[in-house]
């Protein structure tokens, strides 16, 4: 991997770690002050909101992302023109549905009555965000990616100190507010994304550039946006539905609904917290990746793509084998930052391997994106959630295993899914050198 390419990686890898470290930050202020019910409730409807999150971003961000990359630049200004009217549009059907569906949703019942209206406020914020991320992403401005991830958990920490500070509200009106800070700071994003987006669009204007039709940009995004939208709509509802599987397989194994909610939220709040701190590592080279892989897929050059291939191994093993090693040996301490004498650390040492996994799979969907292989990533991770739903309920409901069957379903699934993931890209990787490229 070039020096350029390093340097982008190390620079959202510093990003990222600060926003972990917010977001590891954010997460015990939220559990001190939700408490353990309230944290619960809370990290049942987020799957949702990553849920609206993805259908109104439409993954522009990684179609996006690798149109800029494989295109030469004088082409730039016209795709990113035909992107936003696209996302325009969308925007405005999709906030049609949400004000007709979203007051008939079941979901919502256990909270505050303005939270399905308040959701609606993401879907413009989100779209028009996903397109200045995927501009800068593809066309290797990653300071200003990285820059926004700091500036999304900052404002968030900083208005849920203030909110918690000053309010003394009742649980669900708690959640309310929590809810509002994660908006807030989506909104400060794209008011920070927009606006540079914008300025680089009429910069553009200055230099050469060649139209493209609307009807070729809109094959190039969609080429990857529908099917990557479909994996990510796939992610999102499973991880919507898992509450509700993992609660009724306790409830099954007879576990009280309430301690059912209980024990979800420390093992998403507490032991999901803290595994999925290592994985900024991942996203960071998640989001150099797309655009390198795409380009060098785009020219050929199968030896550089091996070499990164390799490079993206041996990176992530240095960092995930210290990694899981600690969260194994010091759970207690660590779930401890927490809630004291807490479950979860049973819940961390048992889901090591999947975080392991995990550190792995993330990349790998950067090489699927890059290499065209996003259908392939589709099928793949419906096969292991299918695997894992199935063992996650079935060993969940048995009252000897109870949450520790749930996770032994979790760390099969992943597992499934790394493996199908690593065989797709060598496979295409050893094709004879006969890829065409795809014209305009």
């Amino acid at each position: 991997m070039s020096s350029v390419l390093w340097k982008n990686i190390w620079l959202l890898m510093g990003a990222a770690l600060l926003g972990e470290c917010l977001e590891f930050t954010i997460n015990i202020v939220l559990a001190r002050e939700l408490g353990e019910t309230g944290l619960g409730l809370y990290m049942s409807i987020l799957p949702v909101i990553m849920f609206l999150a993805v259908i109104a971003g439409l993954e522009l961000p990684a179609s996006l992302s690798k149109a800029t990359a494989e295109k030469d630049p004088i082409y730039h200004r016209s795709i990113l023109q035909h992107t936003f009217y696209f996302a325009s549009g969308f925007t405005i059907v999709c906030l049609a549905v949400g004000t007709l569906i979203f007051p008939l949703l079941p979901v919502f019942n256990d909270y505050h009555p303005l939270l399905s209206y308040l959701l609606l406020l993401l879907v413009p914020i989100t779209s028009f965000s996903s397109v200045a991320r995927g501009y800068f992403m593809g066309a290797k401005y990653m300071g200003k990616i990285a820059a926004a991830n700091v500036l999304q958990r900052v404002t968030q920490l900083v208005l849920l100190v203030i909110v918690f500070r000053f309010f003394h509200v009742e649980t669900e009106a708690a959640i309310l507010l929590s809810l509002v800070t994660l908006i807030a700071s989506e909104l400060a994003v794209c008011m920070y994304l927009l606006p540079a987006c914008l300025r680089r669009l009429r910069q553009m204007k200055q230099k050469p550039r060649k139209p493209i039709e609307k009807k070729s940009v809109l094959r190039l995004l969609l080429s990857v946006s529908l099917p990557a939208t479909g994996l990510r709509i796939f992610h999102a509802a499973s991880f919507a539905v898992k509450p509700f599987l993992i609660k009724a397989a306790l409830v099954q194994a007879g576990v009280g609904g309430e301690m059912a909610v209980v024990q979800y939220g420390k093992l998403a709040g507490v032991a999901f917290t803290i595994g999925f701190f290592p994985a900024f590592i991942a996203h960071s080279l998640l989001l150099v990746l797309i655009p390198a892989v795409s380009e060098a897929y785009a020219k050929k050059e199968i030896h550089q793509l091996e070499t990164m291939l390799r490079r993206m191994a041996v990176f992530t093993l240095i960092y995930s084998v210290p990694a899981v090693c600690l969260f194994f040996f010091f759970a207690d301490e660590l779930t401890g930052l927490f809630f004291e004498e807490s479950p979860a650390s049973v819940y961390l040492q048992l889901l090591t391997p999947y975080f392991f996994f995990h550190f792995f799979v993330i990349p790998m969907q950067a090489f699927l994106i890059g290499l065209g292989l996003v259908t392939d990533a589709f099928v793949h991770s419906v096969w292991s959630t299918s695997v894992s739903f199935l063992l996650m309920y079935v060993l969940g409901s048995m009252p000897d295993l109870r949450m520790d069957g749930v996770i032994l379903g979790m760390n099969t699934g992943v597992v499934l899914l790394a493996g199908l993931h690593a065989a797709t890209i060598r496979n295409r990787l050893q094709e004879p050198i006969g890829w065409k490229l795809r014209e305009i």
